[in-house]
């Protein structure tokens, strides 16, 4: 008479290796990563890039896919229910959606470089809301829809640039890096001057 755990030991390695067969058989469906600016701020009138980019082990091709869509932010426009498709990439072409952005939306990425962003111009007050940017390269078709905020302000309202941040702290280095030598060079001065006085 066999031993009861005999069974159950069988049972197991049978289980682990049919699940195991499994794993490496089958190939599982891979997530898609989707990233975009989490804000974009644009003066009223001029044209504005809301970039967009994507992370996928599979190679792009025909079947890869791009949609844009725009949520308003204001209760009383017309697209402040739900998202409203304004771009659509796909078989190598793109197709402008809605007729409020037909003229003013552009594909400016490159998708096979990961790239599908867009430029909008000119920019409009009626454009303040969410801009969401999804894609599908199947299989990889799994992934969270990135998200854009944009706000459409006058030009005394566009947030400083970062230039003059820049340009002020590169100026202060190098004052920084001048008076650092020159400090070196006095007391390499004083040190060589008491040599020569004490020789």
């Amino acid at each position: 008479m066999e031993p009861k755990w005999s069974n159950n030991v069988c049972k197991r390695a049978l289980l682990t290796g049919f699940m195991l067969f499994i794993l490496l058989v089958t190939k599982p469906t891979s997530g898609i990563d989707i990233q975009a600016d989490p804000e974009v701020v644009l003066q009223n009138g001029t044209a504005g890039t809301l970039r967009c980019t994507f992370k996928s082990s599979e190679k792009v091709s025909n079947s890869t896919s791009v949609t844009w869509s725009f949520q308003s932010s204001q209760p009383e426009n017309q697209f402040s229910k739900a998202p409203n498709v304004i771009f659509y990439f796909s078989n190598g072409k793109g197709f402008l959606g809605v007729a409020e952005f037909k003229r003013r939306v552009q594909f400016v990425g490159d998708i096979n470089k990961k790239d599908v962003s867009i430029q909008l111009s000119p920019a409009q007050f009626s454009d303040n809301g969410t801009f969401f940017c999804d894609v599908k390269n199947p299989p990889d078709v799994v992934g969270i829809t990135a998200r854009t905020e944009l706000r459409v302000v006058l030009k005394e309202n566009l947030p400083p640039s970062n230039t003059a941040v820049i340009v002020g702290a590169v100026c202060g280095a190098l004052f920084l890096l001048v008076l650092v030598a020159v400090a070196a060079c006095i007391v390499m001065r004083v040190l060589h001057s008491r040599h020569e006085y004490e020789g």
